[in-house]
């Protein structure tokens, strides 16, 4: 059996760990399994003492689990600890070091996806740098910059856009075919390809990657639905700004970094975008949580969108001040964690089914990605395994995946 003599322990061990996988999780996923000779978490944790060398085939495993190029796992010893590059921040906050593992792992997927789907576009003539990416400047007034947005996706009037629109799911799908039809890819990802790896909201709400080919929005499937849009457009004005960054809850804190002021500047102008000043009525002096609360909860179900969103809204606004809009978000964030928790908790029915899974992951990967994979693969400028490996599914789910699309 021929093993792979020259790799380094530490690089096995590092892997796994910057992967956000315990030794159990990884053993599972690399197929060990128990026998006389030790349990499969020995095995593994023999691996990454050196006692044991990896098989070749194991190593293939052990790359794909942990999401590596093979080739990682020849270095001499294991990268130097860095942040998420000038791109991708460290976000504030505590997070544990599973999750930041998980994210990181996440951001490393998604820009491989990207790299593939720019490179895709770059071979095609008729394809040009978007003019919207990177053209706003941050010192934009609010209401002027939200204004350039809605006019770069085609909204003359708000009244007319949502003329129809009766849930928070439909502003969604509109918004987003919208965002779509200019250049943008828009996904929704929350994990690593299965609930054990999900990262959730508290760690990051979305990320844009600001490219003027492929710009990429990716939008955790793991918050509150009614939360999508405000996320969409503020990933939207990452792109239109330039800056490319992970983004999390909005915060009272004055701002006094240039990520800060960019991530203000994005809040600001997705809520003003979603509920112009016009869209607010005449609410004021609302001192209590209690009278904010209500207010609010009527705006949110008239503009189809999170309570969450007209709670930060109102605080920009001068409609409440900083006391109880930390009350309500802390109470928003708290009442979607015992919803998820609630929805764990529900035995499911018998006969019950829901979307194949097939219709779920066409929602996630969406039309751009979706149309853009299949006219590349029916003229054979795309394998199945490149395809594979943008969809992020198996190579013998993509043509399932296609079916249907021209």
């Amino acid at each position: 059996m021929s093993r792979a003599e020259n790799i380094t322990p530490s690089i096995l061990t590092w892997a796994r760990e910057t992967a956000g996988l315990s030794l159990s999780d990884a053993a599972v996923q690399l197929g060990l399994t128990s026998s006389t000779r030790g349990t499969a978490t020995e095995k593994l944790e023999a691996l990454e003492r050196g006692d044991v060398k990896p098989t070749r085939n194991q190593l293939l495993k052990i790359a794909a689990a942990y999401r590596r190029p093979l080739t990682t796992f020849y270095r001499s010893a294991p990268p130097a600890v860095g942040d998420r590059g000038e791109d991708f921040r460290t976000l504030p906050g505590v997070i544990s070091s599973r999750e930041a593992a998980l994210l990181d792992a996440l951001l490393r997927d998604i820009r491989a996806r990207q790299d593939m789907v720019r490179s895709i576009l770059e071979d095609d003539e008729e394809v040009h740098a978007l003019a919207f990416a990177g053209s706003m400047p941050v010192t934009l007034n609010i209401a002027d910059a939200a204004q350039t947005t809605r006019q770069l996706l085609g909204i003359e009037h708000d009244h007319t856009f949502r003329r129809g629109l009766n849930s928070t799911d439909e502003l969604f799908a509109k918004l987003r075919e919208r965002v779509e039809g200019i250049g943008v890819f828009v996904l929704l990802v929350g994990n690593l390809g299965s609930h054990h790896t999900n990262v959730s909201e508290r760690t990051f709400r979305g990320f844009a990657i600001a490219d003027e080919i492929a710009p990429f929005i990716v939008i955790n499937d793991q918050d509150a639905r009614p939360a999508r849009s405000f996320t969409l457009i503020h990933e939207l004005a990452h792109i239109c700004t330039g800056f490319t960054g992970v983004s999390d809850a909005p915060s009272t804190v004055a701002p006094h970094s240039q990520r800060a002021r960019v991530e203000r500047f994005c809040n600001d102008v997705a809520s003003e975008f979603l509920l112009p000043e016009k869209s607010l009525g005449e609410f004021r002096g609302l001192e209590t949580s209690d009278l904010a609360a209500n207010a609010i909860r009527g705006v949110a179900v008239e503009r189809n969108v999170s309570e969450a969103m007209v709670a930060y809204r109102f605080w920009r606004t001068d409609r409440i001040d900083d006391d109880v809009y930390r009350e309500l978000a802390a109470a928003y964030a708290a009442r979607w964690r015992d919803t998820k928790e609630k929805r764990r908790e529900l035995p499911r029915e018998e006969g019950i089914t829901g979307p194949s899974y097939y219709t779920v992951k066409k929602h996630r990967l969406g039309n751009a990605m979706i149309t853009l994979v299949g006219r590349t693969l029916r003229a054979n400028e795309l394998t199945h395994t490149k395809a594979a490996k943008i969809l992020g599914v198996k190579p013998s789910n993509v043509e399932p995946l296609l079916r249907g699309v021209p």
